[in-house]
């Protein structure tokens, strides 16, 4: 990709921003990083650290008042403000990128997307879990048809976090938009739409489990797809101890692999993408096979393809200069919000829900 960089402004620098956002933006070609917002002074000096020619600034609104200045606005701040500050984004005539969930409802995140469509600007949402080793392995054993017909497609999500950390993604406020439907729900359930397609029944049980917690920590979801696929997804804050990241059962073979894509602990750690990138060792490879455990010696080990979150931006880059494919569309974060949704409602209830 040649020609002048975009710049870029990041709106937000706490864990979205500083561990996933700022080194992916910062790796790409085509892209820059211009500027950070934070209000907080000690995740200023950390940007400052972190990029030697970045900008800082305190607010949205002193980002907004040098809008020329800018070719797309990443937002990566709390939930809540999601939206209003897209919207001002879009109003502004710039690109936008928005972390999950783009919106607390699918009528919000379609509102959105007219007004991007209305402006003739690019809008795209973060779901970074596209990319996962263990996904994109996936996603090829299904294209071979190494599985036969899926039956069952389960996922999950799971953590041992027996104590509450606070904050707002684990506040009881319906307007932080918390909890982990739609945090690590966000996910599951775009992963399953993207492997499975549409989805006409949803159960879900979500509770609250921790003293202390104010919202969803352990979460289940039954998906029915259009396809006869049935999606069981799991979001916990609260397993003792952790089941596979993926069982897939299919007519021919299934298909089990354990262990978290290594993308996001190398970027805490402070790694960049290089050679090497987004790979695993041979003993956490998943096992295809039929009529017994792989703890137990079943199946054949597949190796699990690297992990490449830099392929998200490198997506946005190419969109917003040459005119390629929106790598996540915001039609498509409002299909996994009508599934949120919907949840919300069964676990609620205590039924399912058709959409």
């Amino acid at each position: 990709m040649t020609g002048t960089p975009l710049r870029v402004g990041l709106i937000g620098y706490g864990l979205a921003g500083s561990v996933f956002h700022a080194p992916l933006i910062a790796a790409t070609e085509g892209l820059v990083l211009d500027t950070v917002v934070t209000s907080n002074p000690e995740r200023q000096e950390q940007a400052r650290a972190g990029f030697l020619d970045v900008r800082v600034a305190g607010t949205p609104d002193e980002l907004f008042a040098r809008s020329g200045d800018l070719d797309l606005i990443v937002i990566a701040s709390p939930n809540r403000t999601h939206v209003p500050l897209a919207r001002t984004a879009l109003e502004a005539g710039l690109a936008v990128v928005v972390d999950k969930p783009v919106a607390g409802t699918a009528a919000e995140a379609r509102e959105l997307a007219g007004l991007a469509e209305k402006r003739g600007l690019f809008l795209s949402v973060f779901q970074n879990r596209r990319w996962d080793n263990d996904f994109l392995t996936l996603r090829g054993l299904l294209a071979e048809g190494a599985l036969g017909d899926v039956w069952r497609f389960e996922s999950r999500f799971e953590r041992w976090r027996p104590q509450p950390k606070g904050g707002w993604r684990e506040s009881g406020d319906p307007a932080e938009i918390g909890g982990l439907l739609y945090d690590l729900g966000s996910h599951v359930v775009d992963q399953a739409l993207v492997l499975f397609g549409p989805v006409t029944q949803v159960y879900a049980e979500s509770v609250v489990r921790r003293a202390g917690a104010e919202t969803d920590d352990d979460t289940f979801l039954a998906l029915t797809h259009a396809n006869g696929v049935r999606s069981h997804l799991y979001a916990s804050a609260t397993t003792a101890q952790l089941g596979p990241r993926f069982r897939v059962l299919g007519s021919k073979a299934g298909y089990v692999k354990y262990g978290l894509d290594p993308q996001e602990a190398a970027l805490r750690d402070g790694e960049l993408p290089g050679p090497g990138w987004g790979t695993e060792p041979e003993e956490l490879w998943g096992h295809v096979g039929a009529g017994e455990s792989p703890l137990t010696g079943g199946g054949d080990p597949v190796p699990t393809l690297p992990g490449d979150y830099p392929a998200y931006y490198a997506a946005v880059a190419k969109a917003l200069a040459e005119g390629g494919p929106n790598p996540v569309t915001a039609a498509e974060a409002a299909a996994a919000l009508d599934v949120l949704e919907a949840a919300r409602r069964s676990a609620r209830d205590g039924m399912a829900v058709q959409l």
